[in-house]
């Protein structure tokens, strides 16, 4: 069983919320525009963390992490990009990847946008954490957590707070 802890676009900023609610994760997964190496630092120090790039991350970010990671975590088949899109929406690069083969656990970030979808099409289960740092259009910062044992993903959690109130404990 791991205990995950999912975010994106923090945008080089990440409220001391975010550590609180990840106290009792076991790996920190990011779908990209991490923004800096400090805020990449400070979530690898925390905890043991995968992540990709994204649109706005700068060439040392992109040298640290790839633009994809596809992995098992137990027994799910996890990709986890940055620019996705989601179910019926898909960008066409990640479509040709679902039509080889689709993960069971499909992750992406950009849109700031918190979204969880099963995708019947491609069996799959579609997770959007949103903008867990405060810089874009957004009004409410996000992060997520979960389980996956063996083959299940679950007790699936959110943590949200207003923007105004990002740096408040």
């Amino acid at each position: 069983m791991k205990r995950i802890g999912l975010l994106s676009d923090t945008h080089g900023m990440l409220s001391s919320r975010v550590f609180k609610f990840f106290e009792s994760v076991d790996e920190i997964w990011h779908a990209g525009d991490i923004g800096t190496t400090e805020t990449a630092d400070q979530l690898s120090d925390y905890k043991p963390l995968r992540a990709v790039y994204g649109n706005i991350d700068d060439h040392i970010l992109r040298k640290m992490f790839p633009t994809d990671q596809r992995f098992f975590c137990e027994e799910v088949d996890v990709l986890i990009t940055h620019i996705g899109g989601f179910p019926g929406h898909y960008e066409a690069r990640v479509r040709k990847q679902f039509i080889i083969k689709p993960p069971k656990l499909f992750i992406c970030g950009h849109s700031h946008i918190l979204k969880v979808i099963f995708d019947p099409k491609y069996n799959l289960l579609h997770v959007n954490p949103g903008a867990a740092g405060n810089k874009g259009f957004h009004q409410v910062c996000t992060a997520v957590r979960f389980v996956i044992d063996g083959k299940n993903i679950k007790d699936m959690e959110v943590l949200e707070f207003e923007r105004n109130a990002f740096m408040e404990e």
